[in-house]
């Protein structure tokens, strides 16, 4: 009875002091953490990495924006007078000239308005000339008159009937001539009503291109119209213009004159050169952006307004700057850094400022005097002072 207990115990603490042992074992074997450059425990093997040095050139900040396409000038063609479309003689996407016909209104009623006019001017013309031909008279004789009141002949009565006589016809004709004259003007209006049944395109001679386009069409013949209801759209696209919208960020890095690239999805294999040609001074309120236009030439009309495109400007570039692979970038505790390998063979991580990124390099800003090669592949897997294995890409 007093055998089987300590045949119990002693298995028991053996167990146990093997337990320690082994702990202890353990403990000695791993590496001290205060010790700098310390990573891992003798014998781990190296990480393997792949690595790219950092090199020294020229980074451009080069932002896209996305907008949309409207041509240089717009405007609507429309009758400046009242009638029914009788012949529609362009279509979307006929060429049109400065002071080309465009349209027809139904003329008749104002035909017959300047043949009423002139038929007028006609009769106050003929009562100009009778009035002239009794001015004649009556000047005759009151020129007699006068001459006989000279030699006393003629009694001062006569005389002043002559005289006003005379006066009067001479207020009859400059009646006549004043009613010419309106109706001189009432044909001449007459004639302006038929000729706005000629509906033609104008547009001010400032050098702009003589030749435009038809954009839209909004009627078609037989309808009636009121006046300056739009007949249909002419546009210039020989220069068009891409309109898009900046934040406050970049608004202050851009300025008229700067040139863009620019790109359109409908037309993926070509791209444009262009220019800033204004910049709004006032920011839109719900959206805090400010418009930007660029003005882009397009003389053989590929660009058509309302495609949708992307623009590139260089907003700031940096000479002799120092570069890294964007790829080579980590971050640790919240801070961004590279590891660069030393020449025992292990890598330090280096806290970094980013500046410009374009195409896959990253300024360096600090530190300045970043130098060597730094790990693109693997990274993930090292710490401060783990050990390396360059491995350089097949």
């Amino acid at each position: 009875m007093t055998q089987r207990p300590r045949r119990v115990v002693l298995p028991l603490v053996l167990l146990i002091f093997l337990a320690g042992l082994s702990w202890m074992t353990y403990r000695a074997l791993q590496p001290d953490p205060q010790q700098p450059g310390v990573g891992r425990p003798a014998g781990t093997p190296a990480v393997a990495v792949q690595v790219a040095p950092v090199e020294i050139g020229v980074v451009r900040d080069i932002r896209t924006f996305s907008g949309t396409l409207t041509p240089r000038a717009k405007f609507d063609v429309a009758p400046k007078i009242a009638g029914r479309v009788e012949k529609m003689f362009v279509d979307v996407g006929d060429p049109v000239r400065r002071g080309q016909l465009v349209a027809q209104l139904e003329d008749e009623e104002f035909s017959q308005q300047v043949e009423q006019a002139r038929a007028e001017l006609a009769v106050a013309r003929a009562n100009l000339e009778a009035a002239r031909s009794e001015l004649d008279v009556v000047e005759k004789e009151f020129v007699r008159i006068e001459s006989l009141r000279g030699q006393m002949v003629a009694s001062e009565a006569e005389l002043d009937l002559v005289r006003s006589r005379y006066l009067a016809q001479q207020a009859r004709q400059r009646v006549a001539m004043a009613q010419v004259e309106h109706r001189q003007a009432a044909l001449r209006a007459a004639e302006v009503r038929l000729s706005y049944a000629r509906i033609e395109a104008f547009w001010p001679e400032n050098g702009a291109q003589p030749l435009r386009i038809v954009g839209e069409r909004f009627v078609d013949e037989g309808v009636t119209l009121s006046a300056n209801t739009p007949l249909l759209s002419v546009l210039d696209i020989s220069t068009v213009r891409a309109i898009f919208y900046v934040t406050e960020r970049d608004y202050a890095r851009i300025r008229v004159g700067q040139e863009a690239l620019v790109t359109v999805d409908a037309l993926p294999d070509l791209s444009f050169e262009g220019h800033v040609a204004r910049i709004a001074p006032i920011f839109r309120e719900a959206s805090r952006q400010a418009r930007v236009e660029l003005e882009l030439p397009n003389p053989e009309g590929v660009m058509k307004p309302g495609m949708f495109v992307r623009a590139q400007l260089e907003l700031a570039r940096a000479e002799n700057a120092v570069l890294v692979p964007s790829a080579a970038l980590v971050r640790r505790d919240g801070q961004q850094g590279v590891f660069v390998i030393q020449d025992d063979d292990t890598a330090r991580l280096v806290g970094v400022r980013v500046g410009i990124v374009e195409q896959g390099m990253s300024q360096i800003l600090e530190p300045e005097d970043l130098s060597g090669e730094v790990v693109i592949l693997g990274q993930h897997l090292l710490e401060d002072g783990s050990t390396v294995r360059i491995v350089h890409e097949n």
